[in-house]
């Protein structure tokens, strides 16, 4: 079991709910099944789930998709709404796009290929992960001389059709510049849609971002909007992108110079009209090392670079957002309103924080639900521990295990994985992929290590 995440399939056709079921119990533990939606309010008194794999027709016959987003509007607005993946078995692009448009995180069309539904959901937690409590914030939080910078330039760049990419390590809100340059641009009124291009298999890249006909491959058996199609007239945002194969960096650099897409099995291309923001958390020396990363590729996308300083360079917009978090999360959890004692904010301030805000805003969660005191008290957070700076070799290695060891001979593993997974990134500088494969984990096995360790 991959984790505690917890999982709804809310379908009127209980074997295709039972199939996904199986499917998705073998990583995730709490995957439960709804046939009518009238139910749903039971439910959710127990607590809402954090992804909702969601049928877009209930009544025999009907394929407008009226049903399912009524209750997609419902989900959305939930205090802590869970991320939507919308489910339909007519691959009609307006549906897709009205489903994108009122907050789905992404769509799948029936019978859909095992690989890609997983990948969806390890996806939508992921990204709900690093995107929780963006909701709650009217902008990009912080008024350092580094973030108003920032904000300047997306005011300057956001009416412009420039391509944009932002670079910034983990956690520091590289998604929420993209939605703020959406958002101030003549496209806000149409669809922001985010792929996470490190999650997409090469070996079907071309089918998810330009769709395909049915019967173009063994598994088509309807046709499917890519995203580029269903980002229509809005913005396509691709986070990860320099997590890219080159083999798919190549096909991404045609479609972006001859501004249209063929789907699989067409016979003719189609035009695109979408507005490109891209995101990596790769090194810049990196990004410019054509071995990683095709630098005819890196023209197309960086013709205005935004870099989101992190949260360590930014010292000045910490106690913002501690309280900021802390509000959130004593309304969120009808906990006690409770001050900050000034020797806590002092050492948070001074903390290298690796997860940047990402890591902030899990461990104010974390002293909101833990705070016994009259006021949140450094330990509330837990961040005892300094963040290493590097990897520690196998003698240092012995060395902190043995820090590790309690009173009672007994080792704390909890605190010795959440030193290992702070120095996995600050070795990797931030970048996501490359700390996963330092520690042996799949990018969503660490999202959620991540989370679970308030990093």
């Amino acid at each position: 079991m991959a984790d505690s995440a917890h999982i709804l399939i809310l379908d009127d056709d209980t074997d295709v709910a039972y199939a996904a079921q199986m499917l998705l119990r073998r990583r995730h533990g709490r995957v439960a099944t709804l046939d009518d939606p009238a139910r749903l309010s039971n439910l959710l008194e127990a607590g809402a789930p954090d992804v909702v794999l969601l049928d877009l027709n209930f009544t025999p016959g009907r394929i407008d998709g009226a049903e399912g987003l009524a209750v997609l509007d419902r989900l959305r607005a939930l205090a802590r709404p869970p991320a939507v993946i919308a489910l339909t078995a007519y691959a009609d692009v307006p549906l897709a796009v009205e489903a994108l448009k009122r907050g789905a995180s992404d769509f799948i069309t029936k019978p859909w290929d095992n690989a890609r539904l997983i990948a969806a959901v390890d996806s939508a937690l992921a990204r709900r992960s690093a995107a929780a409590g963006a909701a709650a914030t009217s902008g990009l939080m912080g008024d350092s001389n580094a973030m108003r910078d920032v904000k300047s330039m997306i005011a300057s760049v956001a009416p412009t059709e420039a391509n944009v990419m932002v670079l910034g390590e983990n956690g520091v809100g590289k998604e929420l510049v993209a939605r703020a340059i959406h958002a101030a641009s003549s496209r806000a009124g149409a669809t922001f849609l985010a792929v996470d291009m490190g999650a997409l298999p090469e070996s079907t890249f071309e089918s998810e971002l330009f769709g395909h006909r049915k019967g173009s491959f063994t598994d088509a058996r309807s046709d499917r909007a890519g995203r580029f199609q269903a980002a229509r007239g809005g913005s396509l945002f691709l986070d990860e992108i320099g997590n890219m194969p080159l083999g798919a960096q190549a096909k991404l650099l045609t479609a972006l110079e001859r501004r249209e897409v063929t789907p699989i099995g067409a016979d003719r291309p189609e035009a695109i009209d979408v507005r490109i923001v891209s995101a990596t958390n790769l090194d810049e020396a990196r990004l410019f090392d054509p071995g990683v990363f095709r630098p005819d590729l890196l023209f197309r996308l960086n013709t205005i670079v935004i870099r989101v300083p992190p949260l360590r360079e930014r010292r000045d917009d910490v106690p913002g957002l501690l309280h900021h978090y802390l509000s959130l999360y004593e309304a969120q959890y009808r906990r006690p309103v409770r001050e900050l004692a000034p020797s806590a904010q002092e050492r948070l301030c001074a903390w290298s924080w690796p997860g940047n805000v990402r890591a902030l805003r899990h461990a104010c969660e974390r002293a909101v639900i833990l705070a016994a005191q009259d006021e949140y008290r450094y330990e509330d957070f837990g961040l005892a521990m300094p963040a290493p700076a590097a990897l520690p070799e196998a003698p240092a290695r012995l060395a902190a295990v043995a820090a590790h060891e309690g009173a009672d001979g007994e080792f704390r593993l909890g605190a010795l994985e959440r030193e290992t997974i702070a120095a996995a990134l600050d070795k990797a500088k931030g970048n996501i992929s490359l700390a996963a494969r330092m520690l042996g984990l799949s990018r969503a096995a660490l999202y959620r290590k991540l989370g679970k360790h308030g990093i």
